[in-house]
C-alpha cells in the first residue's frame, strides 16, 4: 500500500445507521476484510432524544451482529397499535383498526430504540474492526472505484457503497437520477413525557393534514411523528412550548393525559424519492441514498437496514467464491433483490398518505369501512404485521437472525 493510494476491499461513504451497520456486517461476516468508513464529520454518538422504530427483522440483524444486547435495555417494545380516523370537526376518534404487536409468541413486531443507543452500540462494535477516515471531504469519484479526498489522498476499492443520505453526493456524481414528488407536508418530531402510561401501545391518528403518531418509549414517554401541511407547519414550529403541548393534547384527547415536551419541536420536509438505479459502476446505494419514503408506516430506516442485509450477503458470497464483488453481475443481484420491495413500500406509503390525508366524506366512509373490514379479518391482519415487521417472504439471512 503506497502513501499515495490506500486500497480496501470496500469503501463506505456515510457513517449514519445504514453505513455503520453495513461496515459491521461486512467485518463480522468476513474476518480480515478491509473496510473503510468515510464521513465528512467525526464519528460520534447522536446526542438528541429521538428514537426510531426498529422492525422485528431488523432487530434480528442487530442480534446476528451481536449489538442488540447493548440496545435492548433502553428500548421499548411496541405491544399493540391502535389506528383512528377523524375529520377537522369530529369530537370523537373511533378506533377502526387494532394490531396486536407480536409476530411470534413473545416477539414484538417492533421496538422503539433511541438513536443514541443504536448509534453507541454500532459505533463501539465497528470502530475497532474497520478503518475510520473522518473528517474527510470527497473531491471526486471515479467509475474505477476511486475516491479523491480534498486533502489529496486517494482511496480505492472494487466496491464503493453510498450511504450518504437523501442528497447523496455520490449518487449525483454517478449521474443516477431519482423520481418522486414533494408531498407538500412537513414532518414534525418531538419527544414527550405524559401523565398516563402508554402500556406499550402505539397510536396512529389519521387527520386531514396527515397522520399523527405517538410511539412508546421507556417510562411515561413517547416519540411523536406529526405530519402537517407545509403551509401550516411554520405556525406550529413558531409556537411557545405551552401552546405546542396544548395542541398535542388536543389531537391525542385523553389517551395519555397531560403532556410535556422533552425537546424542541423540529420539522423536515416530506417527499417521495426513489433512485432510478440502486447501482452504478462499482457503486451501490443503500438507505436514504437509494430511497426516501413517507414516514406514515415508520419504514424509512428499516428499508435502509434491509438494504444492508441484502448487499452484505451478495458481497460476502461473491468474495467466498472468488468473484469480483464489485462486478456488474453481483450488483445486479443486489438491485433485483431490493428494488421490488422498495417500490412496493413506496406505493403503499404513498397511497396511504393520499387516502388518509383528506377530509372528503365519501372517501372517509370507504376507507373507514376498509379499516373495519381488515380489523375483522385475522389472516389479513397477520399478513400486514409480518410484512411491516420485515420477516415476510424470502429475505436475506441476517433478517432471520442467521449469520451470512
Amino acid at each position: 500500500m503506497s502513501a499515495a493510494q490506500q486500497r480496501y476491499d470496500v469503501l463506505i461513504v456515510g457513517a449514519g445507521p445504514a453505513g455503520l451497520t453495513m461496515a459491521l456486517a461486512l467485518a463480522k461476516s468476513a474476518p480480515g476484510i478491509r473496510v473503510a468508513l468515510v464521513d465528512r464529520r467525526p464519528l460520534s454518538v447522536p446526542r438528541d432524544n429521538r428514537a426510531s422504530a426498529i422492525a422485528a427483522g431488523v432487530r434480528r440483524v442487530f442480534e446476528a451482529l451481536g449489538v442488540w444486547g447493548e440496545m435492548v435495555d433502553q428500548s421499548q417494545p411496541i405491544l399493540a397499535m391502535n389506528i383512528t380516523d377523524s375529520g377537522k370537526r369530529d369530537l370523537a376518534r373511533p378506533l377502526f383498526l387494532q394490531f396486536d404487536g407480536e409476530v411470534a409468541p413473545g416477539e414484538p413486531f417492533a421496538h422503539m430504540v433511541p438513536n443514541s443507543a443504536s448509534g453507541s452500540a454500532l459505533l463501539a462494535a465497528a470502530q475497532d474492526l474497520i478503518t475510520v477516515i473522518t473528517p474527510a471531504e470527497i473531491a471526486s469519484w471515479s467509475e474505477t472505484g476511486t475516491l479523491t479526498l480534498s486533502d489529496g489522498r486517494l482511496l480505492s476499492a472494487p466496491l464503493i457503497i453510498a450511504a450518504d443520505g437523501g442528497q447523496s453526493a455520490l449518487r449525483q456524481r454517478a449521474g443516477i437520477e431519482t423520481f418522486g414528488h414533494d408531498y407538500g407536508q412537513t414532518g414534525l418530531v418531538a419527544t414527550i413525557a405524559h401523565e398516563l402510561p402508554h402500556g406499550g401501545v402505539a397510536y396512529e391518528h389519521f387527520r386531514p393534514n396527515g397522520p399523527f403518531a405517538s410511539l412508546p418509549l421507556t417510562g411515561n414517554r413517547s416519540s411523536l411523528v406529526w405530519t402537517e401541511s407545509s403551509q401550516e407547519a411554520p405556525r406550529f414550529l413558531a409556537m411557545d412550548t405551552e401552546t405546542v403541548e396544548a395542541e398535542i393534547e388536543a389531537v391525542m384527547g385523553s389517551t395519555l393525559g397531560a403532556v410535556t415536551l422533552e425537546d424542541k419541536l423540529m420539522g423536515f420536509p416530506l417527499r417521495l424519492q426513489i433512485a432510478k438505479s440502486f447501482v452504478g459502476p462499482r457503486l451501490a446505494l443503500i438507505g436514504d441514498a437509494a430511497h426516501v419514503v413517507h414516514p406514515i408506516a415508520g419504514q424509512g430506516l428499516n428499508l435502509g437496514l434491509k438494504d444492508v442485509a441484502a448487499l452484505a450477503e451478495v458481497i460476502i458470497e461473491a468474495m467466498r467464491l472468488g468473484l469480483d464483488h464489485g462486478g456488474d453481475d453481483v450488483l445486479a443481484r443486489y438491485q433485483n433483490w431490493r428494488q421490488f420491495d422498495t417500490a412496493s413500500m413506496a406505493v403503499v406509503t404513498d397511497g396511504m398518505n393520499r387516502l388518509f390525508s383528506n377530509d372528503i366524506a365519501p372517501v372517509r366512509a370507504i376507507r373507514d369501512f376498509g379499516l373495519g373490514l381488515v380489523d375483522r379479518t385475522g389472516p389479513v391482519k397477520n399478513l400486514l404485521i409480518r410484512t411491516a415487521s420485515g420477516i415476510g417472504g424470502r429475505g436475506p439471512k441476517l433478517l432471520s437472525g442467521l449469520p451470512i
